[in-house]
C-alpha cells in the first residue's frame, strides 16, 4: 500500500482494487497453462513485425505503424515463449529494422516454420473506422479487400530494383493479383481457422470491434509454406484506437489474444491427425518418402493428405471413411496417409473439395521421385515443364 499527502489529507491507493484490476485484465487474457499442449511436438512460429526502418508503414497522429508492430509483436512472442514450453519462436526483426518484404516469408521457410503471423496496423481516410480483422492468402473478393492487399505490398516500391526482384510484380495494378489464384487454397482451411480463433479472442476477450475475417493477395503470405495468417490490429487513423494501440493495457490485449489463439490452434492439433503441416526434416534427415507411390520416376503428382498419427494404420477402406486410393507416407515418427494422385494441382483441389465432408482439413501435398516437395516448388516446377512444352 502507497499513501499521498494533499490538502493536509491522506489518499490512499486501494490494494483490492489493484488486486481486483489484476485478476480481471490479466489473469482472463491468458487463458491456457503450459502443460495444455498434450502433443509434444517441437513447433516453430514466425512473428513478423510489419513495416520497420526506413519504411514506417501508416502514420498516425502521434505514432507510426512501424513501432506499434514490434511492440505487439515483441510482446506476442513473449507471451509464447513463456507459456508454452515445446515452441520456438523466430521474429523476422527485433528493433527497427529493414527488413524486405520479399526476405520475410523466406524467414519462415528456411526455419521450418508451423505457423506465419505477421503483425500490422491498419488505416483509412476515415477517423471513424475502427477494429481489428485478420488476413489470409486468397483471391480478393471486393475492391476494398484488393485495396488493402495493395497498401500493404506497397512496401516493396521502397526496395531497390524491386520489380526484378518481385519477377516484375506490380503491387498498384489488379492485373498483377491474378498469379494468386493458383496458390490460394493452400493451407487456407488452416490459416482460417487460426484467423478466425485470433478473432474470436479479439472479440470476446479483449472487447474489439471485429472486422471478420478477409482474404486477399498479401506477397508476405504468398510465399510461405505453412499456415498464414496476417493480422491487422486496429485502425491507427481513429483517435481513440490510436491510443490504445500505443497504450502498454492495448498491446498487452492484442499480444495476449493472439499467443491464445496459437495456443488453442496448436492444443486442437495436437488432439488430432491429419490437419497439422508436419515440421519438415532438418537437411541432415532424410526426407519423406512414399512406401507405395502411385507415380512414375520424375513426375510430379499432387495427392491430398487425409490424416496423420503415431501409429501404423492398414489401408483399407474401413480405415478411411470408405476411401480406397490411400497412400501410406512413412515421415519419421509419423504415418502420413493421402487419398488420389494427379498431374494437375487443380485436379487435386477439386478432389480435395469432393472428399472434405469426410476430410475437412485435408490438404494438397506434392510429390517427386517418392518424395514430397514443398508444394510451392511444385507448382513451380510444373509451370516452367508446361511453358517449356
Amino acid at each position: 500500500m502507497s499513501t499521498g499527502i494533499k490538502n493536509g489529507k491522506h489518499h490512499t491507493i486501494n490494494i483490492y482494487n489493484v488486486i481486483l484490476f489484476i485478476l480481471f485484465t490479466v489473469t482472463p487474457i491468458i487463458s491456457f497453462s503450459a502443460n495444455e499442449i498434450k502433443n509434444e511436438k517441437n513447433w516453430v512460429i514466425v512473428i513478423d513485425a510489419g513495416h520497420g526502418g526506413k519504411d514506417p508503414g501508416a502514420l498516425g497522429s502521434m505514432s507510426r505503424e512501424k513501432d506499434i508492430n514490434l511492440a505487439i509483436a515483441l510482446k506476442t512472442g513473449e507471451y509464447i515463449e513463456r507459456n508454452i514450453k515445446n515452441v520456438t519462436v523466430i521474429y523476422t526483426r527485433k528493433n527497427d529494422s529493414t527488413v524486405e518484404l520479399i526476405d520475410r516469408p523466406k524467414i519462415a521457410n528456411k526455419a521450418n516454420a508451423d505457423l506465419f503471423i505477421s503483425i500490422h496496423t491498419n488505416s483509412t481516410n476515415s477517423r471513424l473506422v475502427k477494429g481489428a480483422e485478420t488476413w489470409i492468402m486468397g483471391i480478393a473478393k471486393d475492391q476494398a479487400n484488393l485495396e488493402v492487399a495493395m497498401k500493404e505490398n506497397s512496401a516493396m516500391l521502397r526496395e531497390d530494383d524491386y520489380s526484378t526482384k518481385y519477377d516484375g510484380f506490380d503491387p498498384k495494378s489488379s492485373e498483377s493479383y491474378i498469379m494468386f489464384s493458383l496458390t490460394q487454397k493452400v493451407y487456407q482451411e488452416q490459416s482460417t481457422d487460426l484467423a478466425t480463433k485470433i478473432q474470436r479472442q479479439f472479440r470476446e476477450r479483449v472487447n474489439r470491434n471485429d472486422r471478420d475475417v478477409k482474404q486477399a493477395g498479401f506477397w508476405v503470405l504468398y510465399n510461405t509454406k505453412m499456415p498464414s495468417v496476417l493480422v491487422e490490429t486496429g485502425f491507427i487513423t481513429n483517435p481513440s484506437e490510436e491510443k490504445y494501440l500505443n497504450s502498454k493495457e492495448g498491446q498487452d490485449y492484442l499480444a495476449s489474444s493472439i499467443y491464445n489463439a496459437c495456443k488453442e490452434y496448436l492444443n486442437e492439433i495436437g488432439n488430432k491427425s491429419g490437419i497439422s503441416p508436419e515440421k519438415k526434416n532438418n537437411s541432415d534427415q532424410k526426407p519423406d518418402t512414399l512406401e507405395i507411390v502411385n507415380s512414375q520416376t520424375g513426375e510430379i503428382y499432387f495427392m491430398v493428405q487425409i490424416t496423420a498419427s503415431a501409429s501404423k494404420t492398414e489401408i483399407k477402406p474401413e480405415n478411411f471413411k470408405g476411401l480406397s486410393n490411400i497412400t501410406e507416407i512413412n515421415s519419421q515418427d509419423r504415418f502420413k496417409y493421402a487419398a488420389g494422385s494427379f498431374t494437375d494441382f487443380s485436379d487435386a483441389v477439386n478432389y480435395r473439395k469432393k472428399i472434405e465432408t469426410l476430410y475437412p482439413d485435408a490438404f494438397v501435398v506434392a510429390v517427386k521421385d517418392n518424395k514430397i516437395l514443398p508444394l510451392q516448388q511444385a507448382l513451380e516446377q510444373k509451370r516452367k515443364t508446361q511453358k517449356n512444352n
